[in-house]
């Protein structure tokens, strides 16, 4: 109902106006006067000795911040960078922090979205709830910048650019803070950052297209790769952001599906459930993200889908351009 509410303009909302008109004010005077506090030096914020790239977003949900993080991350690792990755590790519980991501660490410690990273880049990745222990963490590692998955609005850490990801369908719903709307600040936030890029839909005038580009199905268990059209009677689960974005990624590109189920975002899954509702077809497709919280108990019919962020070239040349300028002014690049 929340989700009809911010992004369908349902009738209820005439209700919980009353309610939650004043909490998101509050909300909005709470989140304003913290960045003014770090912004006039009241507070202080940690300065890293490379450049840190935020990834993020003035919504709640997913919008696809993840995909540009791998693709960040690989197009600098192609120029001789030695990109690290830090996030808060949202959903998971660490033994300790900051937490620095091997092969073997289990996404409950790390968090989902680092676990897809770390395997897909193989680039160091640390978690911290305090995003500038990870980043100190991170440069005992040899990295030379850093990109941070999410912590737009951490103004703990000082950062160099601000790239902001925006569902290009649902967009900013009513336009209203937490909790009455899913806004984490203002729409005016965005005239503040470096790029603002638009996953999906249409991009507004000033604003960077992008695109997730599925590839083949990838088996849990095998690693086999098929294309999705060729795997009958489809169970499809996601728990991300959005889940209705990858039913339908999977609609348009054929695939026999048969049971759809979403799950919450980071929902650490319950084994019996799942394979429960895998009974109800003859193979399993899930995201990437999920996929890295299920392979310890995959079965032999479970895939995942793994996606890509595609941009226009002369858009990824501007921002890598705008990269590299504040790259240099730190120092130059070790091949």
């Amino acid at each position: 109902m929340i989700e009809k509410i911010w992004f369908e303009n349902h009738p209820l909302k005439y209700l919980v106006w009353p309610l939650l008109w004043p909490l998101s004010l509050l909300f909005g005077v709470i989140s304003q006067s913290k960045r003014r506090q770090y912004q006039a030096g009241k507070k202080q914020a940690y300065k890293a000795p490379v450049p840190i790239v935020v990834v993020g977003n003035i919504t709640a949900g997913g919008n696809g911040k993840t995909p540009v993080v791998v693709w960040l991350v690989e197009q600098l690792q192609r120029l001789g960078y030695r990109p690290g990755v830090v996030s808060r590790g949202y959903g998971a519980k660490a033994p300790y922090y900051p937490l620095v991501l091997d092969a073997d660490t289990p996404a409950k410690y790390c968090g989902d979205e680092p676990k897809l990273i770390h395997r897909r880049t193989g680039a160091p990745v640390a978690v911290d709830p305090v995003r500038a222990n990870a980043v100190k963490a991170l440069l005992d590692t040899g990295v030379d910048i850093i990109i941070t998955d999410d912590g737009l609005q951490h103004y703990a850490l000082e950062r160099d650019i601000e790239l902001v990801i925006v569902d290009g369908n649902r967009r900013f719903g009513n336009e209203n803070l937490i909790p009455l709307g899913p806004l984490r600040e203002g729409v005016e936030r965005l005239a503040d950052v470096d790029f603002i890029i638009t996953n999906g839909g249409h991009a507004h005038q000033g604003e960077i297209a992008m695109y997730l580009t599925p590839s083949k199905a990838i088996n849990l268990k095998s690693k086999q790769q098929v294309d999705v059209a060729e795997l009958k009677d489809l169970v499809a689960f996601a728990g991300i952001g959005h889940p209705p974005r990858f039913f339908h990624t999977l609609n348009v590109m054929n695939a026999d599906v048969k049971v759809t189920k979403g799950f919450a975002d980071h929902q650490d899954f319950d084994q019996q459930e799942l394979e429960t509702l895998a009974q109800q077809g003859a193979n399993v497709i899930m995201t990437e993200k999920d996929a890295v919280k299920c392979d310890s108990y995959a079965q032999d019919n479970w895939w995942y889908l793994p996606v890509s962020a595609q941009f226009e070239p002369t858009d990824a040349e501007r921002i890598l351009k705008r990269i590299k300028e504040v790259k240099a002014t730190y120092g130059s690049p070790s091949a």
